[in-house]
């Protein structure tokens, strides 16, 4: 195939891909961060879309900044760094955090106040401020093998599911979630939600069997979690492994729109009640999202750390956040202003963007991952907020390039 022909291919399949597709701590004296800490110049300047929505400012402009225990985030930058280390901007950075004695709140503090630069986000239109919700890592009851109340399969990932990569010839798609399969020569959206459930194209790539549909779905909305299987007496982890390359569509808004319950009353708690009041329409609720989401299994080796988000790092419970990587690098920290689950209570913290989410749209949007479990769950479910982001970028580092 001729290149030409390649790239009519690959405009054809973009196409129709995009029409369907906190703790106080008062200050204390700062000491250096290093013995001999690197000569810091000029930051490094946003590119591409940052550039329009990242406004250079200061600390002391962050609101809560010094209120902030920055000690908490120490295991999320430690994250982080596993995957930025081997980026030239963040190498020194990283190296110079392992010097750091990580229970020292004015040595930590001091760290990111010398290596990094604090960005305000704006959105496109000017607005500084952003929608923030929550998820978590839920626990469901589950079997490895079908029967009684274990009916409804979470699945592994099909093998005619196409990943579509066609960043180097079209870089506005490298964030965008392509998949597909072929038909005959051609490549086509893979099935929606709806018509993996009816055609049983997802027969024999059964993972485990839960009790609950509802809950089933509503983990594909957290993207992961654990199940506690009655047959083998063991709790694994569920986690992400694909997508159906189908939009996430939001199933509150679909109720919302329906006139079912206002806007203030969508949270994960009152459309489970919702659920469980119409049973007859439950099929019509869950096929409003085409988005279907596929698992793969893991062991839980520590049960106190998170799931590995986008980035492929452990998410650290109320540290981490979901952003969208189009504009905010992944790995990054990012100061947080909002408030706490429906409430007026300041929530002001220091977080790392460690994962993406197919709702987390737009430069000021954030989604805060609260940690395992049922109380988790409810903060998760009712936190609909407003708040704002400021994005901390590093500085160059003036090192000896044969260190680089």
């Amino acid at each position: 195939m001729s290149f030409k022909s390649l790239s009519l291919l690959a405009s054809a399949v973009v196409a129709a891909f995009i029409m369907t597709a906190c703790t106080t701590v008062a200050p204390e004296k700062r000491p250096p961060i290093v013995e001999k800490p690197a000569k810091v110049t000029a930051p490094i300047p946003p590119t591409g879309k940052s550039a329009d929505i990242f406004q250079a400012t200061k600390f002391s402009d962050l609101p809560g900044w010094e209120q902030d225990d920055v000690r908490e985030t120490w295991p999320a930058l430690m994250a982080s760094c596993e995957v930025l280390i081997r980026k030239v901007e963040w190498k020194e950075l990283c190296v110079h955090a392992n010097k750091i004695d990580p229970t020292n709140l004015s040595a930590v503090r001091t760290f990111f106040e010398t290596v990094f630069v604090p960005y305000r986000v704006v959105n496109a239109d000017g607005i500084d401020t952003g929608l923030v919700t929550g998820y978590y890592e839920p626990l469901l009851r589950g079997a490895r093998q079908r029967g009684g109340a274990y009916q409804t399969a979470l699945y592994r990932t099909p093998d005619d599911l196409l990943t579509l990569d066609l960043s180097s010839v079209y870089p506005d798609v490298r964030n965008m979630r392509l998949r597909g399969r072929l038909l005959g020569k051609k490549v086509v959206p893979y099935f929606s939600r709806g018509d993996l459930e009816q055609s049983g194209a997802l027969r024999g790539k059964e993972l485990l069997w839960v009790d609950d549909p509802i809950e089933a779905f509503f983990l594909e909305v957290q993207g992961s979690g654990r199940v506690q299987l009655a047959d083998s007496n063991e709790t694994v982890r569920v986690a992400y492994a694909d997508q159906n390359g189908h939009p996430y569509k939001s199933i509150g808004r679909y109720l919302v729109d329906k006139g079912e319950m206002t806007l203030d009353q969508a949270s994960a708690q009152s459309i489970k009640a919702w659920f469980a009041a119409h049973p007859s329409r439950q099929q019509e609720l869950l096929h409003a999202n085409p988005s279907y989401v596929f698992f793969k299994e893991e062991k839980i080796i520590d049960p106190k750390k998170g799931p590995k988000g986008a980035m492929g790092v452990t998410l650290t419970p109320e540290r981490s956040i979901a952003v969208d990587a189009q504009f905010i690098p992944l790995g990054a920290p990012v100061f947080l202003a909002t408030t706490q689950p429906n409430s007026d209570v300041a929530l002001r913290r220091l977080m790392f963007a460690q994962d993406t989410g197919g709702a987390i749209r737009n430069p000021v949007r954030a989604d805060f991952f609260w940690g395992f479990g049922s109380e988790a769950g409810e903060k998760a479910g009712k936190m609909k907020q407003r708040g704002m982001m400021w994005v901390l970028l590093p500085k160059i580092m003036d090192v000896p390039i044969a260190s680089r």
